[in-house]
């Protein structure tokens, strides 16, 4: 391995930028977060990002609804922070408990306040590569990982594994709208590792602990770890790190690697639709 690219390093110096750029503003950003039941994990998330957004100088509202909540009383509140003028974003924190229609819910924010980018109406424009939406904040985690440590993306092979709306998908976007040749690997890919170790730059994001062994890469490579879980006391990611670190060129530890850029890159949406409210952008 010749490059840890460390996420904590690239986070400090966007927070540093955000947290100049908010200070000018006539009032603090605001986000609101919706969750559902009480899933520990998402309690740790949630935490996480209202201690970074008041660290930055946003504010951050937490509404709450238990699991046993009517699907429409989520909706309704959803659409009075919508019209709430002091809320410039709105996310619903994901996993939803079993039986809650994921999509209806968050197609009914205003694609202007939808700053996790979930909204039908910014996946188009992301497709479309039309700009002007909000991009899912983990896929724009990547960009600006390899943006930061000047890892060119224009006329490179790229594999992603997994193709979710959240990370997956947008992020095999990102790079085809960058100029990479990109391959998309899921489970009915024959032969992953073939295809994984053409790539120049490697996406692993499957949520699948440990997936990415050394068969999976070859030296040069660059190999982004997306996937977060948790074994016992210890994080992992999707990839192997001991096994695959000593044969590429670079690669994002877990943790330490994409996790803290998805929290920050959410505020850089948060910050935008504030602007684009305002007409400052």
């Amino acid at each position: 391995m010749e490059v840890l690219l460390d996420g904590k390093v690239v986070r400090n110096a966007i927070a540093a930028k955000l947290s100049a750029e908010i200070a000018k503003l006539g009032k603090k950003p605001t986000l609101a977060i919706i969750q559902v039941g009480d899933d520990e994990r998402s309690s740790v998330y949630i935490g996480q990002k209202k201690i970074f957004g008041e660290k930055i100088g946003c504010s951050v509202d937490h509404v709450r609804f238990a699991s046993s909540v009517p699907e429409n009383e989520i909706v309704g509140k959803i659409t009075e922070l919508n019209r709430d003028e002091r809320v410039h974003g709105i996310i619903v924190q994901l996993p939803l408990p079993s039986g809650f229609d994921e999509k209806k819910i968050t197609e009914a924010i205003d694609p202007k306040k939808d700053v996790d980018g979930l909204h039908s109406e910014n996946m188009r424009r992301l497709e479309e590569d039309r700009g002007g939406g909000f991009v899912p904040a983990t896929a724009k985690g990547v960009l600006s990982l390899l943006d930061f440590y000047k890892i060119s993306i224009k006329g490179k092979k790229a594999a992603v594994i997994g193709r979710s709306r959240l990370v997956g998908r947008p992020v095999a976007l990102l790079l085809a709208h960058r100029g990479a040749s990109v391959t998309v690997c899921h489970r009915g890919t024959k032969d992953v590792p073939a295809e994984t170790r053409k790539a120049d730059i490697f996406v692993a994001a499957a949520g699948h602990p440990a997936l990415v062994t050394n068969d999976f890469v070859r030296p040069g490579q660059v190999v982004i770890d997306v996937g977060i879980t948790k074994r016992g006391d210890k994080i992992v990611g999707d990839v192997d790190f001991e096994a695959v670190s000593g044969v590429v060129s670079a690669i994002t530890p877990v943790p330490g690697g994409i996790g803290p850029l998805t929290v920050v890159s959410l505020f850089e949406n948060l910050l935008i639709a504030y602007q684009e409210e305002k007409g400052l952008k």
